[in-house]
């Protein structure tokens, strides 16, 4: 069952150290089997009042995978140095189990 990783970055501070960040994070990503599927891009809200900014979501084969990306000690740093230079919400979200 897969899982996602939902951020929105509400405020970015230092689009520059943003920059490094999303360099170094890809290949942390893929080392516990995320990947991206929204990076940013145009948004419409359609239904109640939203303020989205800068949506990301990375999808993990798992809640476990999701968890263990966002917990480990690979990710540690990158994940202060995002927090430093952002103003974000995140959440993490178990998917639906698909039937074959």
């Amino acid at each position: 069952m897969s899982a996602y990783c939902l951020f929105d970055n509400l405020k970015v501070k230092d689009p520059a150290l943003l920059e490094e960040y999303k360099r170094k994070v890809f290949p942390v990503v893929q080392k516990y089997q995320g990947q991206y599927v929204v990076l940013g891009g145009e948004t419409e809200v359609i239904e109640g009042n939203w303020k989205l900014t800068q949506l990301i979501m990375i999808e993990f084969p798992s809640l476990a995978h999701a968890k263990e990306w966002y917990y480990s000690e690979d990710y540690k740093e990158l994940k202060a140095l995002r927090l430093s230079v952002t103003k974000s919400n995140a959440a993490i979200i178990d998917g639906l189990q698909h039937s074959e």
